[in-house]
């Protein structure tokens, strides 16, 4: 199974803990992953399912492609680390 890990930034709105989820696409671990813990969803995926502007998800270290599909292949042991995007200068 995967896992899902929320940065600090998350963890100060949200209790987060680190989560194990079956899947072979990041839409398929987040929406199992979530599943339980609607709240925690909406502040990772829009009302659309796509993963919100302030936030990105990086799998086995890369930055997934598909924000809006989710569709990128998650391997069964990958970590998934879901992270508030920053900006600014």
């Amino acid at each position: 199974m995967a896992t899902i890990r929320f940065t600090a930034n998350l963890s100060k709105h949200r209790d987060t803990p680190v989560i194990t989820a079956a899947g072979t696409n990041v839409r398929a671990v987040i929406d199992e992953g979530l599943a339980a813990d609607p709240l925690l969803k909406s502040y990772v995926l829009d009302e659309q399912g796509r993963l919100r502007k302030h936030v990105n998800i990086f799998v086995d270290g890369q930055m997934i492609a598909d924000r809006a599909g989710l569709s990128d292949p998650v391997d069964p042991e990958a970590e998934l680390y879901v992270m508030q995007a920053l900006s600014g200068g």
